[in-house]
């Protein structure tokens, strides 16, 4: 029989000790809040639990089959990055950088694995086809973000959610690295009715300034940046849309040209100016040198015409899909993946609070690339019934 007062006094005299090494501007896990109050672990800190829920998660599992930037190109090289891969690179920097500044760990490990848990099939091109069709059927904007909060918050574990910490969760809708900050600083006071006026305001396609409420939901954002900017370009290099030179020279010439010589200049640059304040920042030197390689990333590899000419078909697609759910929803068809995989292992708490354009979108916002396109050919394919 396991002692279970021990094994409680352990976790204390080792939580004590950890309280110890941390930054004054760290996140506590006494302080770890949930709406739902849980008994205490006595093994795993509150933001441990938080991660290893997040891993165990089927959301989790499907990053891997959802492209990162480059749609479709997985079909023919595993080695192109997918969401699986930047996660876990967001989570390495984040570390890195949280161990430097003495922050909490598990906390920061736990927004970077689940920031991304609602990203579409076929990244930003599948986010935004995904949202002109909520758009249509009133159901307002889709935002990767917003859906990654509604992912832990009401679709995993059957539509009971995961009922994490107020802190995994705020970190979670805050990550953004369209963004361009310099200088990160937590808003400390937010509550649950600030994070509820957030997702209104997005969803009604407004804009809202929002900034993490911890130095670890900063640190991950900001690791967000870092983790894609020279992937993206290494990515882009592999599938010969630009070549190495044709990086600016200025960035080449102060962060590097190849993914590791550029993370460890924004990393370095992170720690020294982010040690001891409570914000997290850049120099205005390297500030500016990454903003001038996001604006090249942007014209040469986001709205690189070969790389945007899958955009096309993957709106189209996404629009038919759509309404080939909303026609099984309105004719009860069980026969459909939307009952078989989806709203059959649903709780009545997922069931009876969203409609029926909420169930497509959460469905389609669910899937992998692979997935999406079986589906896609199983409802335009001729002999499907």
């Amino acid at each position: 029989m396991i002692d279970q007062k021990r094994l409680q006094e352990i976790y204390q005299l080792n939580q004590a000790e950890t309280d110890k090494t941390f930054s004054p501007h760290a996140t506590h896990d006494a302080d770890a809040w949930r709406l739902k109050e849980e008994d205490g672990d006595y093994m795993r800190t509150p933001f441990a639990i938080d991660r290893d829920r997040i891993v165990y998660s089927g959301a989790y599992r499907r990053y891997q089959g959802k492209t990162q930037v480059f749609a479709f190109t997985n079909m023919f090289d595993e080695e192109m990055s997918n969401r699986s891969l930047h996660t876990t690179y967001v989570s390495q920097i984040s570390r890195t950088i949280g161990t430097n500044l003495r922050l909490n760990l598990a906390l920061i490990e736990a927004i970077a694995l689940g920031h991304d848990l609602g990203h579409t099939p076929f990244g930003h091109d599948g986010e935004v086809a995904l949202s002109d069709c909520c758009q249509q059927h009133g159901i307002g904007h889709f935002h990767h973000n917003i859906e990654s909060l509604h992912v832990v918050d009401n679709i995993s574990s059957k539509g009971l959610g995961l009922n994490l910490t107020f802190q995994v969760r705020d970190g979670i809708i805050s990550h953004d690295g369209e963004v361009h900050n310099t200088r990160l600083k937590p808003q400390s006071d937010k509550k649950e009715s600030d994070i509820l006026d957030y997702r209104k305001k997005k969803n009604a396609g407004q804009k809202a300034t929002w900034m993490p409420a911890t130095l670890e939901g900063c640190v991950v954002r900001i690791s967000d940046t870092i983790a894609y900017i020279g992937q993206d370009i290494e990515d882009a290099i592999r599938y010969k849309i630009l070549t190495r030179e044709e990086i600016p020279t200025s960035c080449r010439a102060y962060l590097g040209e190849t993914n590791s010589q550029i993370i460890d200049v924004l990393v370095k640059s992170v720690i020294v100016n982010s040690y001891g304040y409570n914000h997290i920042s850049f120099d205005d030197e390297t500030s500016e040198m990454l903003l001038k390689l996001k604006r090249f990333n942007y014209d040469r590899i986001y709205t690189n015409a070969e790389v945007k000419s899958a955009q096309r078909a993957i709106n189209k697609s996404m629009h038919i899909l759509f309404e080939e759910y909303m026609d099984d929803l309105e004719t009860d068809n069980r026969q459909s993946k939307i009952f078989l995989h989806f709203l059959n292992h649903k709780d009545k708490h997922y069931l009876s609070r969203f409609s029926s354009a909420e169930y497509v979108r959460d469905f389609i916002a669910t899937m992998t690339d692979r997935y999406f396109n079986e589906e896609v050919k199983h409802y335009l394919l001729p002999g499907r019934y």
